[in-house]
Protein backbone atom coordinates (compact mmCIF):
# COMPACT_ATOMS: atom_id res chain seq x y z
CA UNK A 1 0.00 0.00 0.00
CA UNK A 2 1.09 3.90 -1.25
CA UNK A 3 1.53 4.87 2.36
CA UNK A 4 2.33 8.41 0.61
CA UNK A 5 0.51 11.45 -0.68
CA UNK A 6 1.50 11.36 -3.77
CA UNK A 7 3.37 9.03 -6.06
CA UNK A 8 7.03 9.95 -4.69
CA UNK A 9 9.99 10.93 -6.43
CA UNK A 10 12.89 8.52 -7.16
CA UNK A 11 16.23 9.64 -6.02
CA UNK A 12 19.32 7.98 -6.33
CA UNK A 13 21.44 8.12 -2.84
CA UNK A 14 24.11 5.78 -3.06
CA UNK A 15 26.75 4.24 -5.61
CA UNK A 16 29.23 1.58 -5.52
CA UNK A 17 31.09 0.41 -8.43
CA UNK A 18 34.24 -2.50 -8.76
CA UNK A 19 35.38 -3.22 -12.73
CA UNK A 20 38.20 -3.05 -14.77
CA UNK A 21 38.82 0.47 -13.97
CA UNK A 22 39.34 -0.33 -10.40
CA UNK A 23 37.21 -0.24 -7.49
CA UNK A 24 35.41 3.27 -6.33
CA UNK A 25 33.16 5.24 -8.06
CA UNK A 26 36.09 7.88 -7.78
CA UNK A 27 37.98 5.38 -9.70
CA UNK A 28 35.31 4.07 -11.67
CA UNK A 29 35.07 7.70 -13.19
CA UNK A 30 38.41 8.66 -13.62
CA UNK A 31 38.78 5.48 -15.53
CA UNK A 32 36.06 6.82 -18.12
CA UNK A 33 37.74 10.41 -18.49
CA UNK A 34 40.96 8.33 -18.89
CA UNK A 35 39.62 6.43 -22.00
CA UNK A 36 38.49 3.24 -20.86
CA UNK A 37 40.05 -0.35 -19.31
CA UNK A 38 41.58 -2.77 -22.06
CA UNK A 39 40.75 -6.49 -22.65
CA UNK A 40 43.09 -9.10 -21.40
CA UNK A 41 43.45 -12.77 -21.58
CA UNK A 42 41.29 -14.92 -19.18
CA UNK A 43 43.00 -16.82 -16.40
CA UNK A 44 40.98 -19.63 -17.30
CA UNK A 45 41.89 -23.15 -18.41
CA UNK A 46 40.48 -24.60 -21.32
CA UNK A 47 39.52 -21.54 -23.33
CA UNK A 48 39.19 -23.32 -26.73
CA UNK A 49 37.68 -20.86 -28.58
CA UNK A 50 38.65 -18.38 -31.31
CA UNK A 51 38.15 -15.08 -28.60
CA UNK A 52 39.72 -15.38 -24.97
CA UNK A 53 39.87 -11.88 -23.78
CA UNK A 54 37.76 -10.00 -21.11
CA UNK A 55 38.23 -6.42 -19.70
CA UNK A 56 39.13 -8.00 -16.13
CA UNK A 57 38.55 -6.40 -12.44
CA UNK A 58 42.16 -6.92 -11.46
CA UNK A 59 42.12 -9.99 -9.64
CA UNK A 60 44.04 -8.95 -6.65
CA UNK A 61 40.99 -6.94 -6.20
CA UNK A 62 38.35 -9.22 -6.20
CA UNK A 63 37.29 -10.01 -2.93
CA UNK A 64 38.21 -13.63 -0.94
CA UNK A 65 34.83 -13.23 0.91
CA UNK A 66 32.36 -14.60 1.20
CA UNK A 67 33.50 -17.57 0.18
CA UNK A 68 30.44 -19.77 1.21
CA UNK A 69 26.57 -18.79 1.55
CA UNK A 70 24.07 -21.54 2.88
CA UNK A 71 26.16 -24.11 1.95
CA UNK A 72 26.62 -22.83 -1.18
CA UNK A 73 30.70 -22.38 -2.56
CA UNK A 74 30.45 -18.65 -4.20
CA UNK A 75 32.65 -17.75 -7.16
CA UNK A 76 33.08 -14.14 -7.56
CA UNK A 77 30.24 -12.48 -8.86
CA UNK A 78 28.39 -12.92 -5.54
CA UNK A 79 31.51 -11.44 -3.62
CA UNK A 80 32.09 -8.73 -5.98
CA UNK A 81 28.57 -8.03 -5.70
CA UNK A 82 29.04 -7.85 -2.13
CA UNK A 83 31.61 -5.08 -2.13
CA UNK A 84 29.72 -3.02 -4.17
CA UNK A 85 26.59 -3.03 -1.95
CA UNK A 86 28.82 -1.67 0.64
CA UNK A 87 29.83 1.08 -1.65
CA UNK A 88 26.95 2.23 -2.22
CA UNK A 89 24.96 1.59 1.11
CA UNK A 90 28.24 3.57 3.03
CA UNK A 91 27.81 6.01 0.52
CA UNK A 92 24.36 6.42 0.93
CA UNK A 93 24.86 6.93 4.92
CA UNK A 94 22.47 3.93 5.33
CA UNK A 95 23.52 2.50 8.82
CA UNK A 96 23.64 -0.87 10.06
CA UNK A 97 20.18 -0.57 11.61
CA UNK A 98 18.33 0.85 8.79
CA UNK A 99 19.49 -2.12 6.42
CA UNK A 100 17.22 -4.67 7.98
CA UNK A 101 14.18 -3.58 5.76
CA UNK A 102 16.12 -2.65 2.81
CA UNK A 103 15.10 -4.78 -0.41
CA UNK A 104 18.11 -6.26 -2.44
CA UNK A 105 16.92 -6.20 -6.49
CA UNK A 106 19.67 -7.37 -8.69
CA UNK A 107 20.03 -8.83 -11.95
CA UNK A 108 22.59 -11.69 -12.93
CA UNK A 109 23.13 -13.72 -16.40
CA UNK A 110 25.74 -15.88 -15.52
CA UNK A 111 25.74 -15.52 -11.96
CA UNK A 112 28.03 -18.45 -10.01
CA UNK A 113 29.12 -20.27 -13.28
CA UNK A 114 32.97 -20.01 -12.87
CA UNK A 115 31.94 -21.45 -9.42
CA UNK A 116 30.71 -24.15 -11.00
CA UNK A 117 33.26 -24.26 -13.93
CA UNK A 118 36.22 -24.77 -10.91
CA UNK A 119 33.82 -27.42 -9.10
CA UNK A 120 33.31 -29.41 -12.56
CA UNK A 121 36.91 -29.11 -13.23
CA UNK A 122 37.89 -30.61 -9.69
CA UNK A 123 35.76 -33.66 -11.16
CA UNK A 124 32.76 -32.29 -8.60
CA UNK A 125 29.54 -32.83 -10.43
CA UNK A 126 26.92 -31.63 -7.42
CA UNK A 127 24.55 -29.07 -8.43
CA UNK A 128 25.39 -25.32 -7.63
CA UNK A 129 22.79 -22.42 -8.10
CA UNK A 130 23.73 -20.01 -10.36
CA UNK A 131 21.73 -17.15 -8.69
CA UNK A 132 22.69 -16.78 -5.28
CA UNK A 133 23.93 -13.12 -5.18
CA UNK A 134 20.84 -11.89 -4.56
CA UNK A 135 20.45 -13.42 -1.29
CA UNK A 136 24.43 -13.44 -0.39
CA UNK A 137 23.96 -9.56 -0.55
CA UNK A 138 21.09 -9.50 1.30
CA UNK A 139 22.79 -11.61 3.99
CA UNK A 140 25.45 -9.88 4.18
CA UNK A 141 24.20 -6.39 4.55
CA UNK A 142 21.44 -7.85 7.61
CA UNK A 143 18.95 -7.53 5.58
CA UNK A 144 15.49 -9.39 6.38
CA UNK A 145 13.55 -7.98 3.09
CA UNK A 146 12.47 -9.10 -0.09
CA UNK A 147 15.73 -10.55 -2.21
CA UNK A 148 15.08 -10.74 -5.84
CA UNK A 149 17.25 -12.77 -8.89
CA UNK A 150 16.31 -10.92 -12.43
CA UNK A 151 17.69 -13.26 -15.21
CA UNK A 152 16.29 -12.08 -18.13
CA UNK A 153 19.65 -12.05 -19.79
CA UNK A 154 21.40 -8.59 -20.30
CA UNK A 155 18.89 -6.47 -19.40
CA UNK A 156 18.55 -7.74 -15.93
CA UNK A 157 19.99 -5.10 -13.93
CA UNK A 158 17.67 -2.94 -15.88
CA UNK A 159 14.74 -4.72 -15.34
CA UNK A 160 15.74 -4.59 -11.72
CA UNK A 161 16.01 -1.03 -11.38
CA UNK A 162 12.69 -0.95 -13.08
CA UNK A 163 11.39 -3.21 -9.82
CA UNK A 164 13.22 -0.66 -7.32
CA UNK A 165 11.66 2.02 -9.07
CA UNK A 166 8.11 0.51 -8.74
CA UNK A 167 8.60 -1.02 -4.73
CA UNK A 168 9.48 2.90 -3.91
CA UNK A 169 6.30 4.26 -6.21
CA UNK A 170 3.78 1.72 -4.88
CA UNK A 171 4.96 2.76 -1.04
CA UNK A 172 6.59 -0.83 -0.55
CA UNK A 173 9.85 -0.10 0.37
CA UNK A 174 11.17 3.95 1.04
CA UNK A 175 14.56 2.12 0.30
CA UNK A 176 15.78 -0.29 -2.32
CA UNK A 177 19.86 -1.75 -2.73
CA UNK A 178 19.74 -2.53 -6.65
CA UNK A 179 22.24 -3.62 -9.05
CA UNK A 180 24.29 -6.23 -11.04
CA UNK A 181 27.34 -8.30 -10.44
CA UNK A 182 28.83 -11.21 -13.03
CA UNK A 183 32.05 -12.71 -13.11
CA UNK A 184 34.57 -14.26 -15.81
CA UNK A 185 33.26 -17.69 -16.89
CA UNK A 186 33.99 -19.70 -19.98
CA UNK A 187 30.15 -20.38 -20.91
CA UNK A 188 29.36 -17.24 -21.76
CA UNK A 189 32.23 -16.18 -24.18
CA UNK A 190 31.62 -20.04 -25.28
CA UNK A 191 27.92 -19.14 -26.20
CA UNK A 192 29.04 -15.73 -28.16
CA UNK A 193 31.68 -17.49 -29.60
CA UNK A 194 29.26 -20.42 -30.88
CA UNK A 195 27.11 -17.76 -31.85
CA UNK A 196 30.06 -15.79 -33.99
CA UNK A 197 29.35 -12.62 -31.48
CA UNK A 198 32.31 -12.06 -29.84
CA UNK A 199 34.93 -10.08 -31.29
CA UNK A 200 38.61 -10.91 -30.73
CA UNK A 201 40.03 -7.53 -30.88
CA UNK A 202 37.81 -5.30 -28.34
CA UNK A 203 34.39 -4.07 -28.08
CA UNK A 204 34.07 -1.97 -30.90
CA UNK A 205 30.61 -0.73 -30.94
CA UNK A 206 29.91 1.49 -33.73
CA UNK A 207 32.94 0.88 -35.83
CA UNK A 208 32.84 -0.48 -39.39
CA UNK A 209 35.18 -3.43 -38.75
CA UNK A 210 32.93 -4.67 -35.08
CA UNK A 211 32.81 -8.23 -35.03
CA UNK A 212 30.39 -8.96 -32.01
CA UNK A 213 30.57 -7.77 -28.42
CA UNK A 214 33.41 -8.28 -25.64
CA UNK A 215 32.79 -9.32 -22.07
CA UNK A 216 33.70 -7.57 -18.85
CA UNK A 217 33.44 -8.50 -15.19
CA UNK A 218 32.74 -6.36 -12.59
CA UNK A 219 29.62 -5.11 -10.23
CA UNK A 220 27.63 -1.84 -10.20
CA UNK A 221 25.13 -1.18 -7.14
CA UNK A 222 22.79 1.94 -6.64
CA UNK A 223 20.58 3.00 -3.55
CA UNK A 224 17.27 4.64 -4.84
CA UNK A 225 15.25 6.38 -2.78
CA UNK A 226 11.83 7.84 -1.99
CA UNK A 227 12.70 11.49 -2.21
CA UNK A 228 11.00 12.78 0.88
CA UNK A 229 12.77 9.60 2.41
CA UNK A 230 16.36 10.98 1.75
CA UNK A 231 15.01 14.25 2.62
CA UNK A 232 14.14 13.39 6.11
CA UNK A 233 17.06 11.40 6.58
CA UNK A 234 19.41 14.25 5.73
CA UNK A 235 21.06 13.10 2.75
CA UNK A 236 21.54 14.66 -0.79
CA UNK A 237 20.69 12.32 -3.49
CA UNK A 238 22.99 12.37 -7.14
CA UNK A 239 19.95 12.22 -9.02
CA UNK A 240 16.29 11.33 -9.78
CA UNK A 241 15.71 8.03 -11.36
CA UNK A 242 12.75 10.15 -13.08
CA UNK A 243 11.22 7.26 -15.68
CA UNK A 244 11.70 3.52 -17.01
CA UNK A 245 9.90 1.46 -19.72
CA UNK A 246 10.09 -2.35 -20.94
CA UNK A 247 9.03 -3.48 -23.98
CA UNK A 248 9.21 -7.05 -25.90
CA UNK A 249 9.11 -7.74 -29.40
CA UNK A 250 9.72 -11.87 -29.24
CA UNK A 251 11.08 -11.36 -32.92
CA UNK A 252 14.11 -13.79 -32.42
CA UNK A 253 16.12 -15.89 -29.69
CA UNK A 254 19.35 -14.00 -29.87
CA UNK A 255 18.64 -11.67 -32.90
CA UNK A 256 16.82 -7.73 -32.46
CA UNK A 257 13.56 -7.08 -34.45
CA UNK A 258 14.70 -5.10 -37.77
CA UNK A 259 12.15 -2.34 -37.62
CA UNK A 260 12.92 -1.58 -34.02
CA UNK A 261 9.23 -0.62 -33.49
CA UNK A 262 9.47 -1.78 -29.33
CA UNK A 263 12.94 -0.23 -29.01
CA UNK A 264 11.70 3.18 -30.13
CA UNK A 265 8.46 2.17 -27.94
CA UNK A 266 10.60 1.41 -24.61
CA UNK A 267 12.57 4.80 -25.08
CA UNK A 268 9.24 6.80 -25.71
CA UNK A 269 7.58 5.19 -23.27
CA UNK A 270 10.19 5.88 -20.81
CA UNK A 271 10.59 9.38 -21.48
CA UNK A 272 6.72 9.82 -21.11
CA UNK A 273 6.83 8.16 -17.54
CA UNK A 274 9.62 10.89 -16.58
CA UNK A 275 7.08 13.30 -18.08
CA UNK A 276 9.94 14.46 -20.58
CA UNK A 277 10.33 15.24 -23.98
CA UNK A 278 13.07 13.82 -26.33
CA UNK A 279 14.49 17.98 -25.90
CA UNK A 280 15.46 17.03 -22.64
CA UNK A 281 18.06 14.46 -23.05
CA UNK A 282 21.62 15.42 -23.18
CA UNK A 283 23.07 12.05 -23.56
CA UNK A 284 22.44 9.19 -24.80
CA UNK A 285 24.02 5.97 -23.32
CA UNK A 286 22.94 3.05 -25.72
CA UNK A 287 23.15 -0.68 -25.61
CA UNK A 288 25.82 -0.55 -27.84
CA UNK A 289 27.24 -4.14 -27.88
CA UNK A 290 29.34 -4.21 -30.83
CA UNK A 291 27.08 -6.71 -32.98
CA UNK A 292 26.73 -5.69 -36.22
CA UNK A 293 23.12 -5.37 -36.72
CA UNK A 294 22.41 -4.50 -33.00
CA UNK A 295 24.35 -1.31 -33.60
CA UNK A 296 22.30 -0.53 -36.69
CA UNK A 297 18.86 -0.84 -35.36
CA UNK A 298 19.39 1.14 -32.84
CA UNK A 299 21.28 3.80 -34.25
CA UNK A 300 17.67 3.87 -36.60
CA UNK A 301 15.62 4.07 -33.64
CA UNK A 302 17.74 6.57 -32.13
CA UNK A 303 16.64 8.61 -35.40
CA UNK A 304 12.90 7.99 -34.98
CA UNK A 305 12.94 9.29 -31.53
CA UNK A 306 15.11 12.09 -31.70
CA UNK A 307 14.88 13.05 -35.16
CA UNK A 308 16.69 16.71 -36.21
CA UNK A 309 18.23 16.18 -32.78
CA UNK A 310 20.53 13.64 -33.51
CA UNK A 311 23.64 15.27 -35.18
CA UNK A 312 24.09 17.25 -31.71
CA UNK A 313 23.02 14.65 -29.60
CA UNK A 314 26.11 12.62 -28.07
CA UNK A 315 25.91 8.64 -27.40
CA UNK A 316 28.39 7.63 -25.08
CA UNK A 317 29.42 3.75 -25.81
CA UNK A 318 29.82 2.51 -22.56
CA UNK A 319 30.59 -1.15 -23.49
CA UNK A 320 33.58 0.16 -25.29
CA UNK A 321 35.42 0.92 -22.18
CA UNK A 322 34.10 -1.98 -19.50
CA UNK A 323 32.78 -4.58 -21.80
CA UNK A 324 29.56 -5.75 -21.91
CA UNK A 325 29.05 -6.63 -18.27
CA UNK A 326 25.80 -9.06 -19.62
CA UNK A 327 23.41 -9.03 -16.30
CA UNK A 328 24.85 -6.06 -14.84
CA UNK A 329 25.07 -3.59 -18.11
CA UNK A 330 21.75 -1.69 -17.19
CA UNK A 331 23.21 -1.01 -13.76
CA UNK A 332 26.76 0.10 -14.90
CA UNK A 333 25.38 2.27 -17.60
CA UNK A 334 22.74 4.04 -15.01
CA UNK A 335 25.98 4.63 -12.47
CA UNK A 336 27.58 5.86 -15.38
CA UNK A 337 24.12 8.15 -16.58
CA UNK A 338 24.07 9.47 -12.64
CA UNK A 339 28.05 10.58 -12.51
CA UNK A 340 27.63 12.31 -16.19
CA UNK A 341 24.68 14.23 -14.38
CA UNK A 342 26.59 14.82 -10.95
CA UNK A 343 29.75 16.71 -13.38
CA UNK A 344 27.27 17.66 -16.19
CA UNK A 345 29.64 16.20 -18.74
CA UNK A 346 29.80 13.19 -21.30
CA UNK A 347 33.53 11.59 -21.37
CA UNK A 348 35.09 11.46 -24.63
CA UNK A 349 34.18 8.24 -26.27
CA UNK A 350 36.99 5.65 -27.27
CA UNK A 351 38.19 6.27 -31.02
CA UNK A 352 36.12 4.49 -33.31
CA UNK A 353 36.62 4.09 -37.25
CA UNK A 354 32.55 4.95 -37.38
CA UNK A 355 30.24 2.39 -39.63
CA UNK A 356 28.42 5.10 -41.71
CA UNK A 357 25.18 2.61 -41.30
CA UNK A 358 25.59 3.69 -37.61
CA UNK A 359 24.95 7.47 -38.54
CA UNK A 360 25.54 8.90 -34.32
CA UNK A 361 27.19 11.17 -33.08
CA UNK A 362 30.38 10.06 -30.45
CA UNK A 363 32.36 12.68 -29.66
CA UNK A 364 35.73 11.25 -29.15
CA UNK A 365 38.39 14.17 -28.77
CA UNK A 366 37.02 15.50 -25.29
CA UNK A 367 34.65 14.99 -22.75
CA UNK A 368 31.55 16.83 -23.55
CA UNK A 369 29.22 19.07 -21.63
CA UNK A 370 25.87 18.60 -21.31
CA UNK A 371 22.80 20.85 -22.83
CA UNK A 372 20.11 19.39 -21.10
CA UNK A 373 19.02 17.57 -17.87
CA UNK A 374 18.76 13.94 -18.26
CA UNK A 375 20.15 11.23 -19.56
CA UNK A 376 18.67 8.25 -21.67
CA UNK A 377 19.83 4.69 -20.92
CA UNK A 378 18.96 1.42 -23.60
CA UNK A 379 19.39 -1.92 -22.32
CA UNK A 380 18.32 -4.94 -24.54
CA UNK A 381 18.87 -8.51 -23.98
CA UNK A 382 17.99 -11.84 -25.98
CA UNK A 383 14.39 -12.89 -26.37
CA UNK A 384 13.85 -9.49 -27.28
CA UNK A 385 13.77 -7.61 -24.08
CA UNK A 386 13.99 -4.09 -23.62
CA UNK A 387 14.35 -1.16 -21.43
CA UNK A 388 14.91 2.38 -21.08
CA UNK A 389 15.57 4.15 -18.30
CA UNK A 390 15.82 8.35 -17.55
CA UNK A 391 18.25 9.49 -15.35
CA UNK A 392 17.73 13.67 -14.36
CA UNK A 393 19.50 15.95 -12.88
CA UNK A 394 19.04 18.02 -9.64
CA UNK A 395 19.51 21.65 -10.26
CA UNK A 396 22.48 22.68 -12.64
CA UNK A 397 25.53 20.85 -11.65
CA UNK A 398 23.81 20.39 -7.66
CA UNK A 399 24.14 17.08 -5.79
CA UNK A 400 26.21 14.97 -3.67
CA UNK A 401 30.34 15.04 -4.55
CA UNK A 402 31.18 11.52 -5.84
CA UNK A 403 33.93 12.18 -2.67
CA UNK A 404 30.90 11.53 -0.50
CA UNK A 405 31.11 15.53 0.45
CA UNK A 406 27.43 16.69 0.80
CA UNK A 407 26.73 20.49 -1.14
CA UNK A 408 22.98 21.05 -1.18
CA UNK A 409 19.74 19.70 -2.02
CA UNK A 410 18.17 21.58 -4.66
CA UNK A 411 14.47 20.24 -6.38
Amino acid sequence: MNTFDSVPRVVITGLGAICCLGTGVGAYWGGLLAGGGEPEAIPLPHLNMRTKKMYLVDRAQVPAEPSCHAGVELGSSPRLAVAAAEQALTDAKVEDGARVTVPVVLGVELGNSDMQELQRSAGRTTWTTLTPAAAVVGAAIGSRAAQTSVGNACSASGYALTIGLDMIRAGEASTVLVGGAEGATRAGMGAFNRLGAADPVRCRPFDRNRAGTMFGDGSAMIVLEAADHARRRGVEPYAELAGAAWSCDAHHATAPDPSGDQIVRAMSDALADAKLSSADVGCVIPHGTGTPLNDVVESQALHRVFGSRMPELPLFSLKAMIGHTTGAAGAFACLTATLMLRHRQSPANTPVDQDPECDVWLPQERPVPLAAPAVLVNTYAFGGNNTSLVVKGIGMGIGKDVSGEASRWSQ
